[in-house]
């Protein structure tokens, strides 16, 4: 079979700097998800199409949805626009802005394999679908559109405030184990959060927990499922050495996002290929999802090697290799490859 690289206009992940508000940012397609972080200020503003542009969600708070008329004010074919920014979340003030993109469906159509009927905008290519639902508080299921299993599903209650955000990892020691996206904290033992089970081909399960179906809320999910030589979700064991673990993906990738489940004093971090000034490797601009803290670089115990299949960790900071520690992560490619079949292929 033949494979060839996926041209800009039918990428499905792309990580973008832009300086500034009150413009249109390109991002290469349509993105249905967009997370915007100001590099040196305020916290991180999570959009999606599912939602609405001006619906921000911030990754560090347990804060309900707020909208905001002059932020991300629309998505567009090629990404999206930026109003004047007053609440200073997506540029304002000529700050240095990165942002992070995924390609689902738009606003998404109704979706009923399970027996709560969601709001679905998925993309099966990528494996990633946003999922919208109300909450029942009793034992659920609901359709994701991917047609295959996810690994990762991450979910925030948005209506009211108070709501974690709560992944179900692959990785995890289990089904009934979730990690909060919006804390340092370790993995946790919660059957009510998911009914303890993995996701099937087309649901996933709900049960009775405020976080993940409070009766009458609304809640949004992100899911994702692997494909090869575009994502990869897993976990190691760090050593706590400069020659740190090798994370094969099968691609090189362009971001990883990872967490340390084993030390609650442990953030978690976002380290891509775009931030470093002068496109070094290993990379060490790290962000962190759950502070609104700036950008930290030159951080020489916190280096990522990105190569060509996959992941080197040259650093020995507990934050990325804490000795016995396991940590997660997704992994997402820098240039994914595609077959005549439309489905993203091992790189070579």
């Amino acid at each position: 079979m033949a494979y060839t690289t996926i041209n800009k206009s039918t990428d499905y992940f792309n990580t973008v700097l832009h300086t500034g508000a009150n413009k249109t940012v390109s991002v290469g397609f349509e993105p249905s998800f967009s997370w915007v972080k100001e590099r040196d200020a305020a916290g991180h503003a999570l959009f999606d199409a599912v939602r609405g542009a001006t619906k921000l969600l911030e990754s560090n708070s347990t804060n309900a949805q707020a909208t905001l008329s002059d932020s991300l004010t629309s998505f567009t074919s090629d990404g999206f626009v930026l109003g004047a920014d007053s609440g200073g979340y997506v540029g304002g003030s000529s700050q240095a802005t990165v942002s992070w993109n995924w390609r689902g469906n738009g606003a998404g159509s109704s979706n009923t394999d399970g027996s709560i009927t969601s709001t679905v905008s998925a993309n099966t290519t990528s494996g990633f679908s946003i999922v919208k639902w109300t909450g029942t508080a009793s034992a659920g299921t609901i359709g994701h559109g991917l047609g295959v299993a996810p690994k990762v599903v991450l979910v925030k209650r948005y209506s009211t405030s108070g709501g974690g955000w709560l992944m179900q990892h692959g990785d995890l020691t289990g089904a009934t184990y979730v990690v909060k996206l919006s804390a340092t904290s370790v993995e946790e033992n919660d059957g009510a959060n998911f009914n303890s089970a993995f996701p099937t081909s087309s649901v996933f399960s709900v049960y009775n927990s405020n976080n993940t179906n409070k009766n009458g809320d609304l809640h949004i999910a992100y899911c994702f499922a692997e494909k090869q030589g575009y994502s990869k979700f897993g976990s190691y064991t760090g050593n706590a050495n400069a020659n740190g673990p090798f994370i094969y993906t099968g691609f090189k990738p362009a971001m990883i996002f990872l967490k340390n489940i084993n030390d609650g004093a442990k953030n978690w971090e976002i380290i891509d290929n775009r931030r470093p000034s002068t496109g070094q490797n290993p990379a060490d601009d790290i962000l962190f999802p759950d502070t609104a803290d700036p950008e930290s670089s030159s951080q020489t115990d916190r280096l990522v090697d990105f190569v060509s299949n996959g992941i080197k960790i040259r650093g020995n900071s507990g934050q990325l290799n804490g000795s016995g520690n396991k940590f997660i992560y997704l992994a997402f490619a820098e240039a994914p490859l595609v077959g005549s079949n439309n489905v993203p292929a091992n790189a070579r």
